[in-house]
């Protein structure tokens, strides 16, 4: 860092300084720091099933659907409910053996307001064998 004593404009010293060699060890620090980071990996951890030679489990045939209509209907296997009927039906099936899946399919228009209610009497219901049917039809939307 060096500083020029004349300045050939004026009869005053010049006072500034020299940032080449600063800001060449600030590289070199930068460089160093992003060498010495480890990589960042966005991990999810699963349980995957291990490989056995046991025969796999029965399928159950009994299924409960769920469908919710464009109007705001709710059908629980066909038969229209409201949602305390529903949460009778969810309890029913959760303490049977064993549990029947549940398969939710709301219609494409229908409002998420009430697929978002559904969801959440079934998450009081602590049910855990759940899925979501009619997804292919969506895939042409985006």
């Amino acid at each position: 860092m060096s500083a020029s004593v004349t300045n050939p404009e004026s009869s005053e010293p010049m006072m500034d300084i020299n940032t080449t060699p600063l800001i060449d060890v600030m590289l070199v620090l930068l460089i160093m720091f992003i060498i010495t980071i480890p990589v960042q990996s966005h991990a999810v951890k699963l349980d995957l099933p291990q490989a056995t030679d046991a025969p796999p489990p029965p399928v159950e045939p009994q299924k409960n659907k769920i469908v919710i209509t464009a109007e705001g209907q709710i059908l629980w296997n066909g038969a229209p409910v409201d949602l305390g009927r529903l949460r009778q039906y969810l309890d029913i099936t959760a303490n049977m053996n064993p549990t029947p899946e549940l398969h939710l399919q709301p219609d494409r228009s229908a409002r998420y307001e009430i697929v978002d209610e559904v969801l959440a009497v079934t998450k009081r219901a602590n049910i855990t064998t759940m899925g979501f049917v009619g997804n292919e039809y969506y895939s042409q939307e985006f």
